[in-house]
């Protein structure tokens, strides 16, 4: 790209990275979960790495990107799963892990850049006042702050706080437009919607400020069923047991528990189902004497575990969300997964339903969650992949049956879920991104506004034919 030496000399001494290992590297999220995606999208690579230390920098990025027509496209560590930081046009991958200042920490709230890691903020707000994020992902450990906000959905968290796109889970975002003269807004209320998951598509995010709650020493708890179905109802109670605080709620059928999760092997037994617990040390008694009336057997419980028999073992919330996909990837590299909502008041009998049709091809493993104020499930289930054409069979049935398929193996805003434009971002993006320069291909709305959502066909990006 000619006009990379124009753009160097426009940023002056603002970090760049062009050696080409490392911008491939920069150039990837956790695609490779979806065999789809890792075919479509695995020559995919930017040209530069950029990477401002402030706003004033990242202004001046922008402005001069604008100018020169290079596409930019917004990352924080890539922990994302669907090619959502992936520049399908080359140009500039923005790396925002150095914006990651922490600012005020006040009773229920928190300001931070949006590069902070989600556990460091966690962190910090529990030394300063013992508080933490309501929600975050099961990659807290490297994820950032902005990124699961353009990215996320939710996470642990979810079974007491909602989502992030319900309200109050984002207070505020200030974010920086794609202009000849780049404007701050300060979004806050109906406005936050604009940027919330669009993958940076229409904005970067500068500054966020997020609700907090109060932390606790959380402990991890597994209860072990011999029937998928004795799981999924145990999870489903538990998280409607408003008096037991918890923050994890996350049930796993057989065989991945056993099979998947082999540093806790040693407290599982084979063919067993699990329901994975995050519980406050306050309500543990209360949770203990929950589960000894609902059939389980608590296979762990850390509270009583020897500190020999505790070494080197995960959180359990690293074995849910995403994670458990990430376990099983690790034993068994043929499988995927897919995402999917049960909507209250019929979950367990869609799940009843669903796991009964595909057992032993499909792996079941659902989050207990809030969703429109209704205890529900997202679904999460692993998949023994043959071809694409048997994974979009699946999903056809999952979503006849009433259970809607947000799909994993897409990497559009649209097709990964809405079936439909956004016109609240796609209005917002005409006015921060007139020339479509950020994060190009991600919104179908934008570059093919006649396409037919119900077709079922993939929809491609012309930018992909250029780079592959």
């Amino acid at each position: 790209m000619g006009n990379l030496d124009a753009l160097r000399a426009a940023i002056g001494g603002i970090k760049v990275e062009d050696n080409e290992k490392i911008v491939q590297q920069k150039s990837r999220d956790f695609y490779w979960y979806s065999p789809v995606l890792k075919e479509r999208l695995d020559h995919v690579t930017g040209d530069l790495v950029v990477s401002p230390a402030d706003e004033a920098e990242l202004i001046t990025v922008l402005k001069a990107c604008y100018a020169l027509d290079i596409p930019v496209t917004p990352r924080g560590t890539g922990t994302g799963n669907y090619g959502q930081a992936m520049p399908l046009s080359g140009g500039v991958v923005l790396s925002l892990a150095d914006m990651n200042g922490i600012g005020d920490i006040s009773p229920g709230r928190v300001v931070c850049g949006p590069g902070v890691i989600c556990s460091e903020l966690d962190k910090a707000t529990r030394a300063h006042s013992g508080q933490e994020m309501r929600m975050h992902p099961s990659t807290a450990h490297t994820a950032t702050v902005g990124g699961f906000i353009a990215g996320g959905s939710g996470g642990v968290g979810s079974v007491r706080w909602g989502g992030l796109r319900d309200w109050g889970n984002v207070i505020r975002l200030r974010v920086v437009t794609m202009e000849a003269e780049p404007r701050v807004l300060e979004l806050t209320g109906a406005d936050l919607h604009k940027v919330t998951h669009a993958y940076g598509t229409n904005g970067i995010i500068t500054e966020v400020e997020m609700p907090l709650t109060t932390a606790y020493d959380w402990v991890d708890v597994i209860v072990a069923f011999d029937d998928f179905m004795e799981a999924a109802r145990f999870g489903n109670a538990l998280a409607r047991q408003d008096g037991i605080v918890i923050k994890l709620d996350a049930v796993v059928a057989a065989p991945a528990p056993y099979d998947y999760f082999r540093r806790h092997r040693k407290f599982l037994r084979e063919g067993e189902s699990v329901v994975l617990v995050m519980v406050a040390p306050h309500a543990l008694d209360a949770f203990v004497a929950f589960a000894g009336g609902q059939g389980g057997r608590v296979a762990f419980n850390q509270a009583e575990t020897g500190a020999d028999d505790l070494k080197g073992l995960p959180p359990v919330f690293e074995l849910s969300w995403n994670h458990t996909t990430l376990r099983g990837l690790r034993v068994d590299p043929a499988i995927t997964y897919l995402q999917v909502l049960y909507p209250f008041p019929d979950q367990l009998a869609l799940v009843e339903k669903l796991h009964a049709e595909f057992e032993g091809e499909v792996i079941d493993h659902l989050e207990f969650v809030r969703f429109d104020g209704d205890v529900t499930c997202f679904g999460l289930p692993m998949v023994r992949y043959s071809t694409e054409e048997r994974l979009e069979e699946i999903m056809d049935f999952f979503n006849a049956a009433g259970a809607p398929i947000f799909n994993p193996h897409r990497y559009t805003l649209e097709e990964g879920g809405m079936k439909q434009t956004d016109e609240v971002q796609l209005a917002f993006k005409r006015q921060a991104d007139p020339k479509g320069l950020l994060n190009p291909g991600k919104m179908i709305a934008w570059d093919d506004p006649d396409y037919d959502y119900r077709s079922g066909g993939v929809w491609l990006f012309k930018g992909l034919e250029k780079a592959s």
